[in-house]
């Protein structure tokens, strides 16, 4: 019984996590102190600073 418990958990947090965010496995954002930005190391899309943290977007598909 608990093992079940533990599966529904695990599968609620992958249904979450998919939902929440719209990054593919490639994203490799690191944030650029010295030019105030985020860059990914994948692609090159750059996103300001904000200060909420890492984007939660991906811009592969962005022109």
């Amino acid at each position: 019984m608990l093992l079940l418990i533990l599966l529904a958990g695990v599968l609620a947090y992958f249904v979450w996590r998919h939902r929440s965010t719209a990054l593919s496995r490639d994203c490799r954002w690191r944030l650029d102190r010295a030019r105030g930005a985020w860059r990914c190391a994948a692609c090159g899309g750059e996103i300001p600073d904000e200060a909420r943290g890492a984007p939660r977007i991906c811009l592969k598909n962005h022109s």
